[in-house]
């Protein structure tokens, strides 16, 4: 990738203008960014952040068939579901991925901050920032950029999503950008690509168990998460600083 070259020691390592170039160059080509990210050194360090969710098994096969052995970031929260927990490891073993890094909050952080870990009942946002905001910052220190499996018609704050963007003095890339419930249907069927378990039963978007209910027909498929807060994002996904607010 000569297009770009890699930004000069001894300052912030990706600049707003380094996104902008590479979303111009990679227009309509964002597997061709993805394989590039993987395999280029100019891009550095690079993680993938997985959820393991409803959704996760279409970027992580993608990037299984580039590289393996890729670092997988996965925030085990303490409250995440079980069947989370099992298709985490079934998931990695099918794809045959061999550094999933399972990051969990600090015991004693938790028991200073919500010793009755009933945190979440009261103060949501609080409680996504000490079991999945601050672990994953400190294991995303070593890193020069980071893929997520972010879409556009997920929630209004995700709706200009682009190919890259900054993420602090780090890069973002998100692949899935401008991918559709449909093409993700298509893509897991045609891969044959294990489900989580939790989908059937009425969880089309997944995160930790107090916090997600069943979604009803007709309801959006996020519906379900922290169901009667005004909360749509979980706060590691923060706005990008070059980016328009969203209200």
């Amino acid at each position: 990738m000569s297009a770009l070259a890699a930004p000069a020691a001894g300052r912030q390592r990706w600049a707003a203008s380094d996104a902008e170039a590479l979303n111009r160059l990679y227009a309509g080509r964002a597997l061709d960014a993805l394989a590039d990210v993987l395999t280029d050194a100019v891009f550095g360090q690079v993680a993938l952040v997985s959820s393991f969710g409803a959704d996760s098994a279409v970027l992580l096969h993608m990037v299984s068939q580039i590289c393996r052995d890729v670092p997988v970031l996965f925030v085990e929260t303490g409250w995440l579901f079980a069947e989370t927990l099992s298709y985490a490891d079934d998931l990695a073993a099918h794809l045959r991925l061999s550094d999933v890094r399972w990051l969990k909050p600090d015991a004693a952080f938790l028991d200073a901050q919500d010793p009755k870990r009933l945190r979440w009942s009261y103060d949501p946002d609080g409680c996504c920032n000490l079991r999945k905001v601050q672990p994953l910052d400190l294991a995303l220190g070593g890193f020069d950029l980071w893929i997520s499996g972010r879409k556009s018609h997920q929630n209004r704050a995700r709706a200009t999503l682009s190919l890259f963007e900054r993420d602090g003095a780090r890069l973002k890339l998100n692949p899935l950008h401008d991918w559709t419930s449909a093409d993700l249907t298509a893509y897991s069927a045609a891969h044959m690509l294990p489900p989580h378990p939790l989908v059937a039963g009425g969880y089309p978007s997944i995160g930790c168990s107090p916090c997600t209910s069943r979604v009803q027909p007709g309801e959006d498929p996020r519906a379900g998460r922290w169901r009667g807060w005004d909360k749509s994002e979980c706060g590691i996904h923060k706005p990008s600083e070059d980016a328009e607010p969203v209200f």
